[in-house]
């Protein structure tokens, strides 16, 4: 039986993509095997789904001063020793690596292993991980057709990104029981990214009763988020995370209010979802959300707003601006060819799955 390791995590934009080619190796008979850290979103995520599972110790590599900088690198090299133990000890045919700072010892150990290493970068540029990665793989796919210039030709490939085929399942029905909506008055959808967005819920809620007139609203607010004092509210309806459910919410969705996640804007895309996008700042982010807002405002796929100009009398009137204009944002993401990003790592997997790496 083909074997694959997957790997990725500390948020959930590293870990949902392997859901997807996960539901695909499943049809196509692999052993799945999954390497994460122990108290990690990834290991929430992956026990929901039939897939063994095993721990490692990861240390974040931080570009500012921090006491953790000391003892993080102790973690790296225990991690690397694990990693090393699991990788020989399973002898994939293939590692696919989504990203985060514990795939780097994965990487490593399936370099020295003489694994094909396949990684993915969803943004316009490399993070720290891929960046410390990228000399080992095999391989490096990219959600931008951009993004290849950073990295070195003979590897990168333009892939898109994996999206869960369930998004594309919505039910409009289901989406209006999960949030006690009503079919005949249009939704917001808001979230800020898996840990949500404080400044973000800040501004929503502030602009609540003059959004409630015309809009509902779907809160995605990250956890320990959810404002109790605004449970009964009729019209909006709050969520920390959502999983099964968000393929039903995104159908009754007609603008979207959303950070810049690579993922996130790629499901977007793909779902011709009108959309406003809040990146992080530089002084919460290496800028690659701004970047990727970018692009895709520059496309016509998207309204960038900076977070810092923005109060709630800007974020209404562009809320309002997005949803009379819907339809020319609509047409313009029905242009774009995208890239089936599961369909083209398969086919990756399957060219490297019985070739050693060099």
């Amino acid at each position: 039986m083909k074997k694959i390791v997957l790997t990725g995590g500390g948020s959930a934009g590293h870990v949902t993509p392997n859901l997807a080619l996960i539901s695909q190796l499943k049809k196509e008979g692999w052993e799945i095997h999954y390497i994460g850290t122990e108290d990690g979103i990834e290991k929430s995520i992956i026990s929901k789904v039939d897939v063994t599972y095993h721990s490692i110790h990861a240390g974040k590599l931080r570009r500012y001063l921090s006491l953790e900088n000391i003892t993080d690198p102790f973690r790296v090299v225990k991690g690397m020793l694990e990693a090393f133990s699991i990788i020989k000890k399973l002898t994939p045919n293939v590692i696919f690596s989504k990203g985060g700072f514990v795939t780097v010892p994965v990487v490593l150990a399936g370099w020295m292993n003489r694994i094909p290493v396949i990684i993915h970068e969803s943004d316009m540029t490399p993070g720290l991980a891929n960046k410390l990665s990228s000399p080992f793989a095999t391989a490096i796919c990219t959600n931008f057709p951009e993004a290849a210039k950073n990295l070195p030709k003979n590897k990168a490939f333009y892939t898109g990104t994996p999206i869960r085929r369930e998004l594309l399942m919505g039910d409009f029905d289901k989406g209006l029981n999960i949030t006690d909506f009503v079919k005949d008055k249009p939704v917001i959808m808001v979230m800020g990214g898996s840990l949500g967005s404080k400044n973000l819920n800040r501004i929503i809620r502030e602009i609540l009763p003059k959004l409630l007139e015309d809009f509902q609203v779907v809160h995605i607010c990250g956890k320990g988020n959810v404002d109790t004092s605004l449970k009964a509210l009729k019209g909006y309806k709050q969520f920390e995370y959502v999983n099964e459910e968000q393929p039903h919410i995104f159908k009754i969705a007609n603008v979207v209010v959303s950070r810049a996640g690579a993922n996130s804007i790629s499901e977007f895309l793909v779902l011709k979802l009108p959309n406003i996008l809040i990146p992080l700042s530089t002084k919460a982010s290496r800028g690659d959300q701004i970047l990727n807002a970018k692009s895709f405002e520059k496309q016509g796929f998207s309204k960038m707003l900076i977070e810092e100009e923005i109060d709630g009398k800007k974020l209404y009137d562009n809320i309002i601006e997005i949803y009379k204009n819907r339809k020319i944002y609509i047409d313009n993401m029905g242009k774009e060819k995208v890239p089936d990003g599961t369909t083209e790592i398969m086919k990756l997997i399957r060219k490297y799955e019985e070739q050693p790496s060099a």
